[in-house]
């Protein structure tokens, strides 16, 4: 399949009964499926992605507070694209179109430059390779620093989950994190706390239907490199897998995603390499010397249940 819509050129990778759809805006993962089994929510192609869907978040995820923030003793300011909250959100290319740079049946490299432009004084290259797998997916991020100075980097995806037609409210998700990010009103964090004996305590499972989270998590840990699930009644899984080096998880719920001609609830599950306004923070960056990569890994994880069977797509 190749074709082009709001999503960029339409790009379908396939395995061992595992296939992705990938878009070259934002280097999208518009879905996955093992086994026939949805484990992502869709993202169609007739629009821009319900709540950042899928997309890559670079050279930071989450929000920068007032898009201001330091380099060397200057301030710089970024554009304000969260104009209600007045922040800078989910980095500078969610709504790049990525060139192809390789193709397999079973994979696919995206490449993307980074700009300098307001607030960002910096070129940096940047890829995203897809790789799906008979369980899941494996997704890997680099950069290369093109600059002569210094320069920072962090990197974030925006998945939300499903595990075939299983109702959302009814998954239950374990998030692997000892700390949560206590955030204003504007969304933006005032401090990192401990998630004992608070509502963002995930650590033995919450029922998603019960949540009300926009909330990034920190401290995590990981089981057999998994730092979040979600689980199904009849025990089936989704498994976020982060290298031990990506430190954060965002969680979202939303009750009005669009699916197709309806809405209803849906849960996104971000892996990040930094936590909301590492700008200002410089907690978890990646500083990059002039000419040198970095480059790192998560994934999706799939185990179908024991007892009866998961709904297919």
């Amino acid at each position: 399949m190749n074709h082009v819509d709001a999503a960029g050129r339409h790009l379908v990778i396939e395995s061992d009964g595992a296939r992705a759809e990938i878009g070259t805006v934002a280097a999208v993962l518009r879905s996955l499926t093992v086994g026939g089994v949805a484990i992502t929510e869709t993202t169609d192609g007739t629009g821009s992605p319900p709540f950042g869907n899928g997309i890559v978040l670079a050279p930071w995820p989450n929000r920068v507070r007032d898009g201001r923030w330091s380099l060397d003793g200057a301030e710089l300011q970024l554009d304000i694209n969260e104009v209600d909250r007045r922040n800078a959100l989910h980095g500078l290319l969610r709504f790049t179109d990525y060139a192809v740079r390789e193709e397999a049946a079973d994979a696919v490299t995206l490449g993307a430059l980074i700009a300098p432009q307001h607030g960002w004084p910096f070129l940096l290259d940047t890829w995203v390779r897809y790789q799906v797998r008979a369980d899941g997916l494996t997704v890997t991020h680099g950069v290369t620093n093109l600059s002569d100075r210094r320069a920072p980097y962090a990197v974030g995806t925006h998945p939300f989950l499903r595990i075939g037609d299983n109702p959302v409210e009814d998954l239950v998700i374990t998030i692997a994190a000892a700390t949560y990010f206590d955030v204003d009103d504007r969304l933006n964090p005032i401090a990192e706390r401990p998630v004992d004996g608070t509502r963002f305590d995930a650590r033995a499972g919450l029922r998603v239907g019960d949540l009300d989270y926009d909330t990034a998590f920190g401290g995590v840990t990981h089981r057999e490199g998994a730092s979040a699930w979600l689980t199904a009644p009849d025990g089936a899984t989704v498994e976020l897998v982060q290298d031990v080096d990506w430190g954060y998880v965002q969680v979202f719920t939303t009750p009005i995603f669009a699916r197709g001609t309806t809405t209803g609830l849906a849960v996104a599950v971000e892996p990040m390499t930094a936590p909301p306004d590492a700008l200002n923070s410089g907690q978890g960056l990646i500083w990059l010397d002039p000419g040198a990569s970095s480059q790192g890994s998560w994934g999706l994880r799939f185990t179908p249940g024991t007892v009866g069977s998961v709904g297919t797509i």
